[in-house]
């Protein structure tokens, strides 16, 4: 029989009951490495399909975002962007009108300087004898005033040699005009032409048979050179006949 005074010990699970530190030890490193495992389900569910599906949605989404963004950003600069384009393309334009300009320019330029050349290479040509030329009329006036003074005489009352004189004379004034008109220089027209200031020199006005206006007679003869007078004819202007 029990002493009523010892107090009685409760109906508890004896000590050999509870784990040891070993099982306590075994039983942390389970559930270590049940949290570990579910570490790694959760690591390694990107790796599924789910895991795929979820990070190509993901991927889809950034794309669509990306593209939103650079459509947004390309509406916004578009109307700038094209009125620059515009822009440079009449300064384009405007510069390809002007080399455009400037070589035509440049051709008509070359083209007035190549007829300019040519112009004055002709007249280098044709007018480079006019000192000579006028040098050699003075012996055409000479043979003139030569043949002049047998004006009225028959030749048939001179001698052989003065008659072969004059006949020479007369065949060397007109082998000197000939050779004066290969080369350009060519008598003005003389008695019985109308009056022209521009190769005549009027020192009278006489009347005579010739109509009026026009040469009466012929005091020197004149001579131009391609289309300029070398020398004007001095004249005698008709004023009608005399009644």
């Amino acid at each position: 029989m029990s002493d009523p005074k010892k107090p009685t010990m409760p109906n508890v699970k004896g000590m050999d009951d509870f784990p040891s530190d070993s099982e306590l030890d075994a039983l942390q490193a389970e559930i270590e490495k049940a949290k570990k495992g579910m570490g790694d389900h959760e690591i390694n569910l990107g790796e599924t399909s789910l895991g795929a599906h979820a990070e190509a949605a993901a991927k889809a989404d950034f794309e669509a975002e990306s593209a939103e963004e650079a459509n947004s950003e390309f509406d916004t600069n578009a109307p700038d962007a094209g009125a620059a384009a515009i822009a440079r393309i009449q300064e384009l334009e405007a510069e390809i009108a002007k080399i455009k300009d400037q070589s035509l320019r440049a051709l008509a330029d070359a083209e007035n300087t190549k007829r300019r050349a040519e112009r004055e290479v002709k007249a280098a040509k044709t007018f480079g004898i006019e000192k000579f030329a006028q040098d050699m009329l003075s012996v055409h006036d000479n043979l003139s005033r030569a043949l002049s003074t047998l004006e009225g005489t028959d030749k048939s009352d001179l001698g052989e040699n003065a008659k072969n004189l004059v006949d020479g004379i007369e065949l060397t004034e007109k082998d000197l005009i000939m050779v004066l008109s290969r080369h350009g220089v060519k008598p003005v027209a003389g008695v019985g032409s109308k009056f022209d200031p521009n190769v005549h020199q009027a020192v009278a006005n006489i009347p005579s048979s010739e109509e009026k206006g026009h040469v009466a007679t012929v005091m020197q003869t004149g001579f131009t050179l391609g289309d300029r007078t070398l020398r004007a004819a001095m004249v005698a202007v008709s004023t009608g006949s005399a009644s």
